[in-house]
């Protein structure tokens, strides 16, 4: 494809990722102390000082800060301050003092970013090499055994793995970047046969995402994460239940509330490339319009993957040339309507609804992790009775009957399960149509990963 992805920060190789680490700390020494807090704090947290050393931060300008991976680094460590503050002890915090407010608003500002910690700042930019002498990942060869991440709020294994297996998720997305803009190109110059070689690739790179997800199991216990972990993710957005205000929270100086969504996966831009290159289009939950088995719709013109008002909003939430990038597929992608000018050949049509089915079977396998992490931990009780693990109001037992929110805000499994049933309905041929109507899973379609997938 003539475009040049490195304009949107894309890479056809790691993906959504940054080309080069993350760096590691910011150089100059005016930006020590938010360094020393966020290097701390996990243990900042445990002896519940968090809140009183950053008072005593001083007022440090963020003029000195150059270049994209200086920005980078600062969001990521401010953003880990934030959410330090507000839910770092057993009452949350309303307001985020001036010392953090203002120059996480200024950097946020310049990468087009909401001031907080996003999916962004919390796994895209914060992960490093164990060994940094061998240099692997400049060399192009991405070594999961060394890598770690840079800042955790609990300094625990189960932390770490978390942010990383969304790093080794967004690297093996590159691959599906690098398949994807050539079917966009293949699509475009009228190329059968190169158009089904690079879907039938695409389906076995999507097939392999879910394969890397359920790796989430291997160190990242649930119950560690829900009541240990999740807390520090939320934002301040449909909080008012855990104790903020229903506005959100107070950035310094500002008279008004500022409200935003914590941390999600559905801040990652690489679903919603799948999404737009293959037209598979969102509503609002409860508003999935009942699909015709027996035929399949032509495509229409579309504005979008999304019309779902939670994945619009969290496009917001992606860096800016990411979002960029996502408003270019959108707009040019017309894989699925050449795919139905075409529906006669039985093998292209066969690759495209290959596609949709490996990323509903993603999605299958997204809603068994979430339903383990989430929602079969919200029914229990912490251990012990620690009210220490309900600080944020996240991670309480859950009444019969109550819905699990995400730390995005929205409904969970209502919300998921949609998406799910949402990406078969763009299905070309009748047979795939049916295939994804009666669920991939159950089926088989999907070729074994010796992953549990119960």
């Amino acid at each position: 494809m003539v475009l040049d992805i490195k304009t949107f920060s894309v890479l056809d190789t790691t993906g959504f990722l940054p080309a080069e680490l993350p760096l590691r700390k910011l150089p100059q020494p005016c930006f020590q102390p938010w360094e020393d807090i966020v290097e701390n704090l996990p243990a900042l947290l445990l002896s519940r000082r968090i809140r009183s050393v950053i008072d005593k931060l001083p007022q440090i300008d963020v003029a000195e800060i150059q270049g994209l991976p200086e920005l980078r680094r600062a969001y990521s460590v401010l953003g880990f301050l934030a959410h330090g503050y507000v839910w770092g002890a057993s009452t949350p915090s309303s307001k985020i003092p001036e010392q953090v407010a203002k120059p996480l608003i200024e950097v946020a500002d310049r990468l087009g970013l909401p001031p907080l910690a996003t999916y962004a700042g919390l796994c895209l930019w914060n992960f490093r090499e164990i060994m940094p002498g061998l240099d692997e990942y400049a060399q192009g060869r991405f070594n999961w055994d060394n890598l770690t991440t840079i800042n955790t709020f609990t300094g625990s294994i189960d932390e770490s793995w978390f942010y990383l297996v969304s790093v080794f998720f967004e690297y093996s997305g590159g691959q599906c970047v690098r398949y994807g803009l050539q079917a966009m190109e293949h699509a475009k110059n009228g190329n059968i046969e190169q158009l089904t070689r690079s879907l039938q690739e695409l389906a076995q790179t999507i097939d392999h995402l879910g394969s890397v997800l359920m790796r989430m199991e291997e160190m990242c216990d649930p119950h560690v994460f829900y009541f240990r972990i999740r807390p520090y993710l939320a934002g301040w957005k449909n909080m008012e239940g855990v104790g903020l205000h229903p506005n959100g929270v107070i950035y310094g100086n500002e008279k008004a509330h500022r409200s935003y969504a914590g941390g999600s996966n559905a801040q990652s831009s690489l679903i919603q490339f799948l999404d737009s290159l293959l037209s598979v289009q969102h509503h609002s939950t409860g508003e999935r319009p009942v699909p015709d088995l027996a035929k399949s719709a032509p495509p229409k013109e579309s504005t979008g993957s999304a019309s779902n008002a939670f994945l619009v909003e969290m496009r917001k939430y992606m860096p800016q040339e990411h979002r960029d990038f996502l408003a270019m597929v959108d707009e040019e992608c017309k894989i699925r309507e050449f795919v139905f000018q075409n529906k006669q050949n039985s093998e292209l049509t066969l690759s495209y609804d290959a596609c949709l089915a490996m990323l509903k079977l993603f999605r299958d396998k997204h809603i068994q992790i979430v339903t383990r992490y989430v929602v079969l931990q919200a029914k229990k009780a912490p251990k012990m009775g620690s009210s220490s693990t309900l600080r944020s109001g996240l991670a309480k037992k859950k009444a019969a009957g109550v819905e699990e929110k995400g730390t995005g805000g929205t409904s969970l499994l209502p919300f998921l399960k949609q998406c799910r049933d949402e990406t078969g309905d763009p299905a070309a041929g009748s047979w795939g149509k049916r295939l994804l109507s009666d669920g991939v899973m159950r089926l088989g379609y999907s070729k074994p990963n010796g992953i549990n997938e119960d």
